[in-house]
């Protein structure tokens, strides 16, 4: 069985892989050479907790704010509040975090409708997700946002579309996301406490996970939404 529906995909998902490597180590050379306390695990916690209240307080609002704009990857942010925070409280900053945004992002589209939905979402893929929504029902929205790599955060903004009541859209979203994040923070606390081989061993199976889903996503939503 093929890994890659085409050699496209496999190329696009190689470059995906270099970049992310890339960046990484651009961003750890800079780190060390301009903020090098940012590598200590012990002096960065002392950092944050010099903010009180206000630390977790930013972070949840952060994490609320990717949900609605996107520009950052939740697992990224969820990576660093297992850093500071701790694998329980990173995780529950995340997960509040990600509860606030899910609802915002709902509600956006249940306000202002369609015309905002279409300035959010391209024309092809909203026309794609309409219907999925349709097709896939609420057993179908969980799974999007249970398997790493899905468009959940596209989803999203559709779902707010539907007459199903906000709550239950918010707790799909945050059941169905619920283990990445905890994997993700887990693997964030890790590297803080320097058990660097438990925080990579999470990380692979969450990308390869991650790739799983990209690789396969017209596929899983077809399958769901019974096409």
């Amino acid at each position: 069985m093929n890994v890659f529906e085409s050699p496209a995909a496999r190329r696009r998902v190689g470059l995906a892989v270099v970049a992310v490597l890339a960046g990484f180590a651009a961003l750890v050379a800079l780190v060390r050479t301009y903020a090098p306390f940012l590598t200590n695990a012990a002096a960065l916690r002392e950092f944050v907790a010099g903010f009180g209240a206000l630390a977790p307080v930013t972070f949840v609002a952060l994490q609320a704010l990717q949900v609605v704009v996107a520009p950052i990857p939740g697992q990224v942010t969820g990576l660093v509040s297992g850093y500071l925070f701790g694998s329980v409280w990173g995780s529950v900053y995340s997960l509040v975090g990600l509860a606030i945004g899910s609802f915002v992002a709902f509600w956006l589209s249940r306000r202002y409708g369609r015309p905002f939905v279409e300035t959010v979402i391209s024309d092809d893929a909203l026309a794609r997700f309409d219907e999925f929504v349709a097709g896939a029902g609420l057993g179908g929205l969980f799974v999007v946002f249970l398997v790493p790599g899905l468009p959940d955060d596209a989803v999203c903004f559709v779902a707010g579309l539907t007459d199903v009541d906000l709550w239950k859209l918010v707790v799909l979203a945050l059941v169905g996301r619920a283990p990445a994040y905890v994997v993700v923070n887990v693997s964030g606390a890790s590297f803080a406490d320097e058990n660097v081989l438990a925080a990579v061993i999470l990380l692979v199976v969450l990308a390869v996970s991650s790739i799983w889903g990209l690789v396969n996503r017209d596929r899983i939503l077809s399958l769901l939404d019974g096409r």
